[in-house]
């Protein structure tokens, strides 16, 4: 199956580096480019696209609110969010605002085009390169982030709230499996038992409720 991709950046040259990249590959077609905020939306609600990649930073309507209005729309289009991350100081904001998945501009093509597909999967991805100073950008911000939400941890058991605090660290399913000594399969259905009980989108919610709920603490 064809996974159809939205590329959003008022750059043209970023957009042609990117369909470069995608033109060699047999799963992955672009079926639209934006150069705005409001362009992605349109064009994501006419072209049902799997995947938007989003710039944060475009005239007239930004990224975020892009992505906002994407994800909360009628669609099911998922956002890979694609920025300079020393240049962006609204990272988290896209994360609320429901992207998928965050990367940074000077990555390897090849790596975003791997990042496209996971979240086309259903996954999420936080490129990890940039992990450290999101959570800071986080620890940095808490005005702009909404109060902790411990009333939807009563919804979850004791090895739950576990699982909830290594996947906030970063942990993968596997690394889950390894340091609470059980199977990768009963990692998953923990993880997807956190999803529906706390009604998340998807990995990226779970890692953003563990810090708001104070599971996991920023380091430095």
């Amino acid at each position: 199956m064809t996974i159809r991709v939205v590329l959003a950046d008022d750059q043209p040259l970023v957009r042609a580096a990117l369909q470069m990249v995608i033109t060699d590959t047999t799963d992955v077609q672009v079926v639209g480019e934006a150069a705005d905020g409001a362009e992605a939306v349109r064009l994501a609600g006419e072209l049902t696209p799997d995947v938007v990649v989003m710039d944060i930073r475009m005239p007239g309507m930004d990224g975020i609110e892009a992505t906002r209005l994407i994800t909360t729309g009628p669609g099911t289009a998922r956002i890979v969010v694609l920025t300079t991350f020393d240049e962006d100081d609204h990272v988290y904001g896209a994360l609320r605002a429901g992207a998928s998945g965050f990367l940074v501009k000077d990555m390897d093509l090849d790596d975003i085009l791997a990042a496209v597909r996971i979240v086309a999967a259903g996954d999420a991805l936080i490129a990890p390169s940039v992990t450290r100073r999101l959570i800071k950008e986080f620890a940095d911000r808490p005005t702009a982030t909404a109060p902790p939400r411990r009333t939807e941890l009563e919804r979850i058991t004791q090895r739950e709230r576990e699982v909830l605090t290594l996947v906030g660290n970063g942990l993968s399913n596997a690394e889950i499996a390894d340091e609470l000594s059980i199977s990768v399969a009963t990692a998953k259905t923990y993880l997807t038992r956190l999803l529906a009980k706390l009604d998340a989108r998807d990995r990226v919610q779970l890692v953003i409720l563990a810090y708001e709920a104070g599971l996991v603490a920023p380091s430095y």
